[in-house]
């Protein structure tokens, strides 16, 4: 522990961000990294713990708590106050292939389960992550780790998302020549492609696919694998093949017009602004510029449109929430170490705020019909307030509409972020392997080898849309039992 009393003596400072009315004016990343003096402090906070629950990554109250990647957190912020970059960075890449993803995107299990945070703030552990790694690229300490052996053994990677990347990365390092395919022009999955820019600057993941090209594996992109090439050549070309292609099919809404255009799906138009920020097309396809826009889904995709919308120009934005507001500070019910059921006000909510003068979300709402104009665009949507109604029976609750309660927003773009269910049928169907009932690739209990002992799956395809870093570790662990298949040790 750097220092004892550190907790007591340093009060939490996050990393500070440009001003929601400055950072609209683009889509650059708007956090600013602290000088490492301020860092340092930041780092001398931690207690090191009896028990760490930071590093837990356990369940409790039904949610996780704590990073599952299972961070030896305490141990890098030891070497932080300490000066010691090159081993804070040593010991955060023991468990953590990317901590320049989950240092930006992360929710910060980790910092919810942190001892600070019982009767004070927690450590800033999520900013501390990224300080490491990004002061470890900038020092020159990342550099390819080429395998001094090969096994001879040939592994196709069918996804390159986190989930992929990570698969790919171990075994490389175990000396198998690892290809990965990806159906998009550019390597990165949803971290190139979902994310926004603003959250996630494109040049580190790119600085990372270039790293893992120097250590020698092979991405090859625009290779729809089930269209461009057949499962059956995969199979007879590589000794194993990871599924790690993501859970892409949308949730689709049943409300009336919802074939309209302008009815537009949020991973293809945060795919399609992506597209244009880094130059793939030289204008939005699908742009909010003067256009009421309508939001159905509260969660971080659904953020992630707000934000974007603004940057386009939108005139107005509204995003549906279907469940109620959850309260601003936790409620008895839900005590620490469990993860926090606030309700959390992210980027695109506060620059909605900024530009607009209130918070663009209507809570337990949703859309009944969608309304067209004489082209067949969207025009209005009309919406029904919903209230929670339990099953005597089985105890189920759902949230059902008020009669009486239909209002008609002005829209001109409904953008669809309400999740989505599972991976797309021609995946499985390629391979032959079978799907749950949540439309995920089957695998055996508590393992990632699915019904062909050749093929394994890791990730969003296994577990259903989830967390960057969920599917890092999926990406680690699913390598472990790859490598026990090839080498039968």
């Amino acid at each position: 522990m750097g220092k004892a009393t550190g907790f007591m003596e340093f009060e939490r400072v996050g990393n500070s961000s440009v001003s929601p009315r400055e950072r609209i004016k683009n889509f650059s990343e708007f956090k600013k990294q602290m000088n490492m003096e301020e860092r340092e402090k930041q780092a001398a906070r931690c207690m090191n713990c009896g028990v760490p629950f930071c590093q837990s990554g356990a369940v409790f109250g039904g949610m996780v708590s704590g990073c599952p990647l299972h961070n030896l957190i305490p141990e890098w912020n030891d070497e932080i106050y300490r000066q010691n970059t090159a081993e804070a960075l040593s010991r955060l890449l023991k468990t953590n292939n990317f901590p320049e993803f989950t240092g930006r995107v992360c929710p910060a299990l980790c910092e919810a389960a942190c001892t600070c945070g019982i009767n004070g703030e927690p450590v800033t552990v999520h900013d501390n992550e990224l300080a490491i790694i990004e002061a470890g690229f900038e020092a020159g300490m990342m550099k390819p780790r080429i395998p001094a052996l090969r096994s001879g053994k040939k592994v196709a990677v069918i996804g390159s998302g986190p989930a992929g990347l990570a698969v790919a990365d171990m075994l490389n390092q175990r000396g198998h020549s690892v290809t990965v395919f990806e159906k998009d022009s550019r390597p990165g999955g949803l971290l190139m492609y979902g994310i926004p820019n603003m959250k996630l600057d494109k040049r580190a993941v790119e600085r990372r696919i270039s790293l893992m090209c120097d250590e020698g594996i092979i991405f090859k992109t625009d290779t729809n694998v089930g269209v461009d090439v057949t499962a059956n050549e995969i199979l007879s070309d590589f000794d194993a093949v990871v599924l790690c292609c993501g859970a892409k099919k949308p949730r689709k809404i049943n409300a009336e017009g919802a074939d309209a255009e302008g009815v537009v799906f949020a991973v293809d138009y945060l795919s399609d602004a992506t597209k244009k920020v880094i130059g793939q097309t030289d204008d939005f396809h699908i742009s909010a510029k003067d256009k009421n826009v309508v939001i159905i889904g509260g969660g971080d995709t659904g953020n992630d449109c707000v934000g974007t919308a603004i940057r386009q120009g939108c005139k107005s934005v509204v995003q549906l929430e279907m469940m109620a507001k959850l309260p601003d500070v936790r409620a008895e019910n839900n005590p620490w170490p469990q993860w926090p059921r606030i309700c959390k006000t992210d980027y695109g909510q506060e620059e909605a705020i900024a530009v607009f003068g209130k918070d663009p979300r209507l809570y337990q709402t949703t859309v009944s019909e969608i309304m067209k104009d004489e082209n067949g665009r969207v025009c209005a949507v009309k919406t029904v307030k919903l209230h929670p109604v339990t099953d005597k029976k089985s105890g189920r609750t759902t949230m059902d509409p008020i009669e009486g309660s239909e209002e008609m927003l002005p829209c001109e773009l409904l953008l669809i972020a309400a999740g989505f269910v599972g991976c797309e049928d021609y995946i499985s169907e390629a391979f032959g392997i079978e799907k749950t009932e949540r439309g995920n690739i089957k695998t055996a209990e508590d393992a990632f080898v699915t019904s062909n002992e050749k093929i394994f799956a890791a990730g969003d395809v296994r577990r259903g849309q989830s967390l960057v870093v969920w599917a890092i570790s999926e990406g680690r662990k699913c390598a472990s039992e790859v490598d026990r298949f090839l080498m039968d040790y």
